[in-house]
C-alpha cells in the first residue's frame, strides 16, 4: 500500500512539474474570474459603509481617501485572490521562458552536432556516398509510412508525390514548383529577416501545424536550402522526399 501510495505521489509530482506553465496559467485565470465575482459581490456592502461614512464625517460627498478608509475591507478577500491570481501568471510566463530558453540552446547544440558529424562524414566517404545514404534513408522512410489516398494533400501546385520530412505529410506538387517557393521564401527573408515554419507551409499549399509557428528560419542562419531525395512507393510511384539542410529552430525571429 505504501509503494502504491509513494508511486501515485510521484506520478503527481511529475505531472505538476511537466504542466507548471499549464497549471498556473490555469489558476490565474480562475483566480482573476473569481476576484472578478468576489468585488461585485463586495460593491453593495462598501455602497453601504460609504453612507454610514457620510454620517460620521457629516459629509454629503466623501473625498477619495474618505471612501478609502471607510469601504476598503469588503474588497480584502478579492484584493488577495487577485494578488495570487497575478502571481500565478506572472510565474507562468517566466517558466515558459526558462524552458524556452533551455530548449533553444539544446536545439542549437544538436544542431551544430550535426552539422559538424555530417560535415566529417562527407569528408571521410565522399559527398556521392553520404548523398546515396541519405536516399536510402529517405527511402526507408516512405516504406515504413506509405501514403494513402485519404492522407494525400492535393495541394494544385503540381501532379507529383511529395512528402515533406518535418511534417511527413504527403502532398501533390513537382519539383521546379518547390524550387520556386524556396527561392521565394528566402528573398522573403532577406528583407524581413526571418519566416516561421508555417508560413513556409502556407506557400506550398499545405495547412498549419501545430509547432509551426514557433519554429522557422532566420537570415543569420543561412538560406534554406533543399535535400531532395527521389525514391518511389510501394506502387512504384516516384516520389520526392523535401528535406531541409538548415532545419527550422526555435526563436527564429530572435
Amino acid at each position: 500500500m505504501n509503494s502504491k501510495f509513494k508511486g501515485v505521489m510521484t506520478s503527481v509530482k511529475d505531472f505538476m512539474l511537466d504542466h507548471n506553465p499549464e497549471i498556473l496559467t490555469g489558476i490565474g485565470i480562475s483566480g482573476m474570474i473569481t476576484t472578478t465575482i468576489l468585488a461585485v459581490r463586495a460593491t453593495p456592502k462598501a455602497l453601504k459603509l460609504i453612507e454610514e461614512g457620510k454620517k460620521t464625517y457629516k459629509s454629503k460627498d466623501l473625498t477619495i481617501i474618505e471612501t478609502i478608509k471607510v469601504a476598503w475591507k469588503p474588497y480584502i478577500p478579492a484584493a488577495l485572490i487577485g494578488t495570487l491570481s497575478i502571481t500565478c501568471l506572472i510565474g507562468s510566463t517566466a517558466v515558459s521562458i526558462k524552458r524556452n530558453a533551455a530548449l533553444a540552446m539544446a536545439y542549437d547544440i544538436s544542431e551544430r552536432t550535426l552539422i559538424r558529424y555530417r560535415d566529417k562524414v562527407i569528408e571521410t566517404i565522399g559527398e556521392k556516398k553520404e548523398k546515396d545514404i541519405r536516399n536510402q534513408l529517405a527511402q526507408e522512410d516512405v516504406n515504413n509510412n506509405q501514403p494513402n489516398e485519404k492522407s494525400i494533400i492535393i495541394t494544385s501546385k503540381g501532379n507529383t508525390l511529395c512528402k515533406d520530412s518535418i511534417s511527413g505529410r504527403y502532398f501533390m506538387s513537382d519539383l521546379d514548383t518547390i524550387r520556386k517557393i524556396i527561392n521565394e521564401t528566402n528573398r522573403k527573408m532577406t528583407f524581413e529577416n526571418y519566416i516561421s515554419l508555417n508560413e513556409f507551409y502556407y506557400s506550398l499549399g499545405l495547412d498549419p501545424v501545430k509547432e509551426g509557428d514557433n519554429l522557422g528560419w532566420n537570415i543569420v542562419d543561412g538560406l534554406i536550402e533543399l535535400d531532395i531525395s527521389a525514391c518511389v512507393t510501394k506502387n512504384d510511384e516516384p516520389c520526392i522526399v523535401v528535406d531541409y539542410s538548415i532545419a527550422p529552430r526555435p526563436n527564429y525571429d530572435r
